[in-house]
């Protein structure tokens, strides 16, 4: 019995030695703001946005069509206050739908970001199109990290 004691709290002290901050409500905490198919670079990567007009420059011509001497009606969505903002590019892919449509949770360990996203079925062979998908989401602002990784799930 002493061993099994002794292993339980082996164990326990193992799981509190890595920090981590897990958002208790995500949908409150993690937000999707814009997604698109195209437009990225080749690499995957990832930028903090700092204000609301570097939000609306990394999005410019993502949203609606643009007519001849008129001014585009772009619904912009609104740039969150007391949250970081980060675009991540996604890399270049060579066939099937990679878009971002939903987050399911975030969470920072070792000072990484992980984004959980939903896994789809990317079509395979069936799309035979080059496509450097990119998303902007928000997480609270007392996240640490120093790179952010995809996380796919069931």
């Amino acid at each position: 019995m002493k061993r099994l004691l002794i292993l339980c709290t082996a164990i326990l002290m193992s799981c509190a030695a890595t920090p981590s901050q897990k958002s208790s409500g995500m949908q409150e905490s993690s937000e999707l703001l814009v997604s698109e198919a195209q437009g990225g670079p080749d690499e995957a990567g990832f930028k903090i946005i700092k204000n609301e007009q570097e939000f609306r420059n990394v999005i410019k011509g993502s949203f609606g069509l643009i007519e001849v001497n008129k001014e585009p009606a772009i619904n912009y969505p609104k740039f969150p206050k007391n949250k970081k903002v980060i675009v991540y590019h996604m890399g270049m892919f060579r066939s099937g739908n990679h878009r971002i449509n939903t987050i399911k949770n975030t969470f920072v360990k070792n000072n990484i970001l992980y984004v959980e996203v939903p896994e789809t079925s990317s079509g395979g062979m069936e799309i035979q199109v080059i496509s450097n998908p990119w998303f902007i989401f928000a997480v609270p602002s007392d996240y640490q990290f120093t790179s952010v990784e995809l996380k796919y799930s069931k």
